[in-house]
């Protein structure tokens, strides 16, 4: 018997693949199929098994493309229907793999359909615990992702679930089994997960906040939901593609890459209402790029940023990108259900130059500037798009809050009119920040490089904390 976490790291998301006995299983598979069936062909094994812990929110799996080439069965746990053929298992069925079985473990309150799957090895041992978003290391699974598809159901309601769930299934199961779950730190499926990205059933006993022995349900369900910050835009369309099924990725990924001239580039972009989204890094794409294209690069958190910022899940995408790397981005976008790509600029920005079309710039001055245009002038407007949380344990006194992951709600409250001097936390968030408010009209903005870390460093500035202002 082998277990493998195949972790992807932009998601923070952990799918496994499983063999024993010339047969296969893979939980909870990306979107890009191509990987796992190279990885059965080379291990010349049978796939089964397709194990579906819940409908993801945060991206789109893979099950459906992956059980067309190969003929494996999809599962799902009790209550989940699907536009498809699946094979619904019953709480506490017994599947068989090769010389192992897998325990059906149907744990309702992350979403109603909820499933675990319990691994006994050859000998019959209970040893692994698949736990999707039910468990984490050092959390448990949102429970308002379900009222965004069904207004049936609270979030108070869906915590009480899973109250019940992890206590009459999950606790009770014996502490040295392993707990492989779909997620670890730096995704919104939850608040507090630990970087680890496997514990066993004793550790998270001891240490997980939610499985405290001597908490009542109402204690649970109020320190769950307390610091619950909003999901993000595309959980919602991702939790229905992943429900009525989606394009094939082949083809996905065939119109994504198609090259274009610049001057086809610029007829397509003309046409309608098409997004140019360039994947650069942000002070290549400050020196410049194509006018109206946003800037949200690929080595960054880049599928999830743009599942917050584009409300469209059914925009139209043209690309600009790194030579070579357009595959890359058409995957990574796939991945989070923007399957609307039409191309990418052949040959990169280099070649809008050469054919002499417009070119757009970003203003951004370093720590020391800054620092000299506040001081001759201190009531400059800063905006510092952090995330709140990173706002208020430290800023510039001064500064006002606009967090880039709340741009399109709170962009009313900017004026076209007004200098901003814009900064996140190192470069990444407040270069996208800077893209999409020049892409709608403003003017006046000027970033900041290297960010609040360069900031802090540089000594310079009036600094905030939660308790004290220091020079």
């Amino acid at each position: 018997m082998t277990i493998e976490q195949i972790y992807t790291g932009c998601l923070a998301q952990g799918a496994y693949y499983i063999t024993s006995g010339g047969e296969a299983i893979i939980i909870d598979p990306l979107r890009e199929i191509q990987p796992y069936l190279e990885r059965i062909q080379k291990d010349n094994v049978e796939l089964r098994y397709i194990l579906e812990t819940h409908f993801h929110a945060d991206f789109v799996s893979g099950h459906i493309d992956l059980a067309n080439a190969t003929g494996a069965s999809i599962v799902f746990g009790p209550t989940a229907k699907p536009a498809y053929k699946i094979h619904l298992a019953a709480d506490q069925e017994i599947l068989s793999i090769g010389k192992i079985k897998i325990k059906v473990i149907h744990t309702p309150g992350h979403t109603m359909e909820s499933t675990c799957y319990l691994l006994y090895d050859e000998e019959g041992n209970e040893t692994a615990l698949f736990t999707g978003d039910t468990l984490f290391i050092g959390d448990v699974g949102r429970p308002d992702l379900a009222q965004k598809v069904s207004s049936d159901l609270t979030q108070e309601k869906q915590a009480e679930y899973l109250f019940d769930s992890l206590r009459q299934k999950i606790m009770t199961l014996p502490d040295h089994v392993i707990v492989y779950p779909a997620h670890g730190a730096g995704s919104a499926c939850g608040k507090n997960m630990s970087s680890e990205t496997t514990g066993t059933i004793g550790q998270q006993k001891e240490n997980n906040y939610a499985l405290r022995p001597d908490m009542t349900k109402a204690e649970f369900v109020r320190e769950l939901l307390h610091g619950l910050s909003p999901s993000p835009a595309y959980f919602p369309a991702n939790v229905m593609m992943n429900i009525n099924g989606y394009k094939d990725i082949a083809n996905v990924l065939k119109e994504g890459t198609k090259p274009l001239t610049a001057f086809d580039f610029e007829l397509l972009a003309n046409e309608g209402d098409v997004l140019i989204l360039d994947t650069r890094e942000a002070q290549v794409f400050a020196k410049g790029h194509i006018p109206n294209s946003i800037n949200i690069g690929i080595d960054g958190g880049f599928a999830p940023w743009v599942g917050s910022l584009v409300p469209n899940i059914k925009q139209e995408i043209l690309l600009v990108t790194d030579a070579g790397r357009e595959h890359e981005v058409v995957t990574r976008l796939a991945r989070v259900g923007y399957d609307e790509t039409i191309g990418f600029l052949a040959g990169g920005f280099s070649e809008w130059v050469k054919a002499s079309k417009d070119v757009a710039c970003i203003h951004t001055i370093n720590v020391d500037e800054f620092s000299q245009i506040q001081k001759n002038n201190p009531s400059i407007q800063i905006l510092d798009v952090r995330k709140p949380g990173e706002f208020e344990k430290q800023s510039i006194v001064g500064a006002d809050n606009v967090p880039l992951d709340y741009i399109n709600e709170n962009m009313q409250s900017l004026s076209k009119g007004q200098t901003y001097y814009v900064h996140c936390a190192g470069g990444y968030r407040s270069m996208i920040f800077t893209s999409i408010l020049k892409a709608r009209g403003f003017e006046n903005l000027i970033e900041i490089k290297g960010g609040f870390k360069d900031i802090k460093e540089s000594g310079k500035f009036s600094l905030t904390d939660s308790e004290v202002v220091v020079k």
